[in-house]
């Protein structure tokens, strides 16, 4: 029974629910490092109310936790962020955000399980944080693009240096965004399905 007295239930929002011309989904994973704000992607970019597990930052992470350049920083994933967006009329993608604080990278298995690719967080304050997360997605055999979030008080520098510091194949595409912008957002996820639908042409293994 509701709050008013109705026996009813009430169900999704009406823009919650899958389009009806979706004929294909696929399953994208957001990894990084701590902070590098895989929640705010999903949060940007996400057709519908996502589902976040964000929890309080306390003193029991003081110590463990590396929250080099986000120490304003308050609250944190502990499970996974869940989104949707439609890239056309037909593909649906549903995006799962990884927690970034290596306690919880544990749960990164399950999350990997059935992705289609990957995109890669970096920021560049902490590049050193990204060999961890890449060489997980190498071990998965999960492709990955590597986006590169602009935070205002970070270095900038030019794609080729990145890509040599990341020690990252020509191959694998680099992309410049502000994840905070839905537009700059979805950018990185059309980069990350034509990546995938180049692989697939060539025949290229995961």
């Amino acid at each position: 029974m509701d709050f008013n007295g109705s026996d009813t239930i009430p169900g999704p929002r009406t823009e919650d629910h899958l389009p009806h011309t979706a004929q294909a989904a696929a399953k994208i994973v957001i990894v990084g490092g701590f902070g590098v704000g895989k929640t705010t992607m999903v949060g940007s970019v996400s057709e519908i109310r996502p589902l976040t597990t964000e929890e309080t930052m306390t003193q029991a992470g003081v110590g463990i936790d590396d929250n080099y350049g986000s120490e304003s920083k308050t609250a944190t994933t502990v499970a996974m962020d869940f989104g949707r967006i439609s890239i056309t009329d037909q593909l649906v993608l549903y995006l799962f955000g990884t927690p970034g604080q290596q306690r919880f990278w544990f749960l990164w298995n399950g999350l990997f399980e059935g992705a289609l690719g990957a995109v890669v967080l970096v920021d560049t304050r902490r590049l050193e944080v990204s060999f961890d997360v890449m060489g997980r997605l190498e071990e998965r055999g999960v492709p990955f693009v590597v986006a590169i979030n602009s935070f205002p008080d970070a270095p900038r520098h030019p794609i080729p240096e990145l890509r040599s510091a990341l020690d990252l194949a020509e191959e694998i595409p680099m992309i410049e965004c502000d994840v905070r912008r839905r537009s700059s957002s979805r950018d990185v996820l059309l980069t990350l399905m034509r990546f995938l639908h180049s692989l697939a042409m060539t025949g290229s293994p995961r």
